[in-house]
């Protein structure tokens, strides 16, 4: 818990409650009641203020085309960095409207892949030099990134090195003559980023931006239970996909399963190997 000296380095004024609140695995994450209101408070122990830029940044591009947190403050206390956003009261939505959002969320773009900053901080370092080629960038930015990161933490074998050279040979072959357009992505699109404020608006958390091939999000959407067929139904409505998406979508869910694979080991190795086969018929 927050030591009182601590709190008082915010810069808030009369604080009177501090509760812990779920905010994922990776930061620790309070409600500050104030006298006039509350706020949503995320704590990296023994981290820098950088820490958060990128998810500061991150919430900054996505501003425009749909509702995120806005942000308070950053920095850092006694050695902790924190990130104080607006705290944000959820309800229902239509799933529809979501679509539609993260369909405008893709429509902002950028002349390559990548981002103008990488972030490493994390437990899976995120690469994200300006690329004109989206095959390089994917295959040498974030497989090949994971690939290792694995091997060093002895969670890959021969036969998921073998699926996987067959997976970059076919994402080359594809986008030899495919060029997508540079799209904004959320990058960690699943359904616990996603929520509804009590009117219905649909909102964005927790964003690992960077410009990529739209069909990633979409295949993250699908990776563990999925969105509703009005969610997909709306979004093509705005913005129509490539013909024959679905039979890439394990091309993607195979980044983020190797991420799972990395982060909490090999009760992610089934669902990996069978997603590479399916990957590479």
């Amino acid at each position: 818990m927050l030591t009182r000296t601590w709190l008082a380095q915010l810069p808030l004024t009369k604080i009177k409650r501090v509760q812990p609140v779920s905010g994922g695995d990776i930061n620790q994450a309070y409600c500050v009641q104030t006298e006039r209101q509350r706020y949503f408070l995320k704590v990296q122990k023994q981290q820098t203020g950088a820490f958060f830029a990128h998810e500061q940044a991150g919430l900054e591009l996505l501003a425009p085309a749909i509702r995120v947190p806005q942000i308070i403050a950053s920095g850092t206390i006694a050695g902790d960095a924190y990130l104080l956003l607006e705290w944000l009261d959820f309800g229902s939505g239509d799933e529809a409207a979501l679509g539609r959002a993260i369909a405008h969320v893709h429509q902002q773009h950028a002349n390559q892949f990548g981002l103008a900053h990488d972030f490493t901080a994390g437990k899976l370092p995120k690469y994200n030099a300006w690329c004109n080629d989206w095959a390089d960038f994917y295959i040498n930015q974030r497989l090949a990134v994971l690939a290792d990161l694995a091997r060093r933490q002895q969670r890959w074998n021969d036969f998921r090195e073998q699926q996987l050279q067959q997976l970059y040979q076919r994402i080359r072959t594809y986008f030899a003559t495919v060029k997508p357009e540079p799209s904004l992505l959320h990058g960690d699109l699943w359904s616990g980023n996603s929520n509804f404020l009590t009117d219905g608006t649909p909102v964005l958390l927790d964003p690992d931006v960077f410009y990529g091939d739209r069909e990633m999000d979409l295949a993250m959407t699908q990776l563990f239970g999925g969105f509703s067929a009005a969610f997909y139904q709306a979004y093509t409505e705005v913005y129509p996909l490539r013909a024959n998406y679905q039979q890439r979508m394990p091309w993607y869910q195979t980044y983020y399963l190797m991420a799972h694979l990395n982060l909490f080991g090999e009760t992610y190795g089934p669902a990996l190997d069978q997603t590479l086969l399916q990957a590479t018929i």
